[in-house]
């Protein structure tokens, strides 16, 4: 499954296409979640003015639909990509390999950090499937840039 964005103009590297890239993650992990999934890995597709593409994959440790675990690689990705003064006409991050969530093993976690952000993760798709989809989520994902 993936989501994806494409920008009304081209768009350097910056603020914008990080909020973006957060909205796609955080839409993903929505979109696994509800279908009771997991990813075993996430691809990141970027389109360069004239149609240029680049695409690279990265596995994950383990299966995932959490965010946190989604934006760390979805991150690494973009860092990999190594922009500089690439114009973007749109972006697609893409869940690989899914299972069931029911297969997935959770780790027990010694990280309270990562134990609260997996709550609040609950706790926002309640709010969302009560409100909508847009009421609530990171704050980088709400960047508008005029």
């Amino acid at each position: 499954m993936s989501v994806g964005h494409r920008f009304g103009r081209d768009r350097l590297d910056g603020a914008e296409v990080r909020a973006r890239l957060l909205e796609l993650v955080v839409r993903l992990g929505i979109t696994l979640r509800r279908r009771g999934q997991a990813a075993r890995g996430v691809t990141l597709r970027l389109v360069f003015a004239g149609d240029a593409r680049w695409e690279k994959s990265r596995r994950l440790r383990e299966p995932s639909a959490h965010e946190d675990d989604l934006r760390t690689a979805a991150y690494q990705l973009m860092d990999a990509a190594g922009l500089q003064r690439g114009r973007l006409r749109g972006i697609t991050l893409k869940g690989e390999d899914a299972v069931g969530a029911d297969a997935v093993v959770e780790q027990l976690s010694l990280d309270p950090g990562r134990d609260a952000r997996l709550i609040t993760e609950e706790a926002a798709d309640r709010v969302r499937d009560k409100f909508g989809p847009g009421v609530i989520g990171p704050a980088g994902a709400f960047l508008r840039v005029s």
